[in-house]
């Protein structure tokens, strides 16, 4: 194979379509330095490059298609209840987070299994079976780190311990947190469940 066509961008954009880049991968520096051009050869194949340098990493994402006439480049994933309850409430964690500056020295919000769970028994509404969410609890953690929305550090001597990565607050963003809360409202009153 030819090497005159490859750009000294190519390992941004092939690791790039792969998932989420942080600040400190080997082509960030290749992805600020060639963001116009990684942009203009993603927007052929119809993805936009979206980049975070205050909270430091960098992904891809469809650009919006009203006439549908792509096929979609990045995946979309059916999440279940329950690993969206875990969802919104590490979004919610991180913005409350954010939100207190006193709190907020650094940039990276870490929390264990223990802190999700207390957060979580807050969410759930009355009908919902709690014991067996609790019970699965760590399943549920384990497929949002899977995600990429919690990446795990170190373990305690107790128990692990979780960074939730900025990427969450551009896929889950503050209206979502208002409509899902508002789903959970609706959810306690029908009778049907």
């Amino acid at each position: 194979m030819s090497t005159e066509y490859i750009k000294p961008y190519s390992n941004a954009i092939v690791k790039l379509l792969r998932g989420v880049i942080e600040n400190n991968d080997t082509v960030w520096q290749d992805i600020l330095m060639y963001q116009s051009e990684i942009q203009d050869y993603l927007s052929v194949i119809g993805l936009e490059l979206i980049i975070e340098k205050e909270d430091g990493y960098a992904f891809v994402r469809q650009k919006n298609n009203e006439a549908d006439a792509l096929m979609s480049l990045v995946s979309r994933r059916r999440l279940t209840f329950e690993v969206s309850v875990v969802l919104i409430v590490i979004r919610q964690i991180l913005e409350e987070f954010d939100s207190n500056p006193l709190e907020s020295q650094s940039n990276d919000k870490y929390i264990s299994a223990a802190d999700i769970k207390e957060e979580v028994e807050l969410f759930l509404p009355e009908k919902y079976n709690r014991v067996k969410f609790m019970k699965e609890l760590d399943k549920y953690i384990e497929r949002v780190v899977e995600l990429g929305f919690l990446i795990k550090t170190k373990s305690g001597e107790m128990e692990s311990r979780y960074r939730i990565h900025r990427i969450i607050k551009k896929k889950i963003t503050l209206d979502d947190l208002v409509d899902f809360k508002d789903n959970l409202k609706d959810y306690g009153t029908d009778e049907s469940i």
